[in-house]
């Protein structure tokens, strides 16, 4: 762990700007890669916007700030990014083929100790490791979303994960204040996301059977079972399209049925109705992204 000093987060996106600021506030040298310039440029405003929040709220101190700001670099060359990197994060689109040619490509460029972590919700490493000469270096780091609110970690193990790598991951999440659980065994979606997708499938289910509106199953969700958001809002939270990837990933692992997305999903992919981020998704929003009454 002495040994990770700089980390390289890959994607800027919803997940990776905000995996990127975790990792400067945690004292590492961090660089942000995306391939769009204009995606880096909202990055690293929102982050700016979200930080002197945080500073008018206490939650960190305007030097703390400063410093890790210091620490943060933003690029759209993954050879910069990536050529010195101890420790990297990839947190790109969730489709198969985009994550294994990242990686492809991070073998290549990444120094030989380097390890390579991909946030995955779903992907299990094993499926992206053997595009690289380092399978024992790889690893699946899962931030939840957001990750600069949300504390856990799941580090899942592929059965070429090495201990090392595994331990190394959980300091990582340890520096950076998050708590990381150890999975020692691959599943398509790990923990949180079976016992999330299982409520959401069933959600869906009763919303196209018409026993009860998208609204009406949100609140009995928030009211009877506490939950802090119900299963639409939290689709409208996610991005619907990131669901929409996650059911076809899972569906093309497990080739289950249920795990095909459903029509609601598809069709509000289609009409680019995504959430909170394009405005629309199950509800809509005004532009501080507060549902409209």
């Amino acid at each position: 762990m002495a040994d990770i000093k700089n980390i390289c987060v890959i994607g800027s996106g919803s997940m990776g700007h905000q995996i990127a600021m975790l990792c400067a506030l945690g004292g590492f040298q961090t660089i942000l890669q995306d391939i769009e310039k204009q995606a880096l440029k909202q990055a690293e405003a929102k982050l700016h916007d979200r930080m002197a929040d945080w500073v008018r709220k206490g939650k960190v101190s305007q030097e703390a700030k400063e410093a890790a700001f210091s620490r943060l670099a933003f690029t759209t060359d993954l050879e910069e990014a990536a050529k010195e990197a101890d420790f990297v994060i990839e947190a790109v689109v969730e489709k198969l083929e985009v994550k294994r040619e990242v990686f492809r490509r991070l073998d290549k460029i990444a120094p030989p100790h380097a390890i390579l972590a991909t946030n995955s919700s779903t992907i299990v490493n094993s499926l992206i490791a053997d595009v690289t000469s380092r399978p024992d270096q790889v690893c699946n780091m899962h931030f939840f979303f957001p990750p600069l609110v949300m504390d856990c970690v799941e580090v899942v193990m592929s059965s070429k994960t090495s201990e090392q790598t595994a331990q190394i991951a959980l300091e990582v999440c340890e520096k950076i204040n998050r708590t990381g659980v150890l999975l020692r065994k691959e599943i398509s979606g790990f923990v949180a996301n079976r016992i999330l997708g299982a409520l959401q499938r069933e959600a869906l289910q009763l919303y196209e059977q018409g026993i009860a509106d998208y609204k009406d199953i949100d609140l009995i969700v928030t009211r009877a079972l506490r939950h802090p958001l119900g299963p639409f809002q939290l689709f409208d939270l996610s991005g619907i399209d990131v669901i929409y990837y996650v059911m076809k990933q899972q569906y093309a692992e497990t080739g289950n049925p249920e795990d095909q997305p459903s029509k609601i999903i598809e069709e509000k992919v289609l009409k680019g109705e995504l959430g909170r981020k394009t405005g629309k998704g199950f509800y809509e929003y005004d532009e501080k992204g507060r549902i409209r009454q």
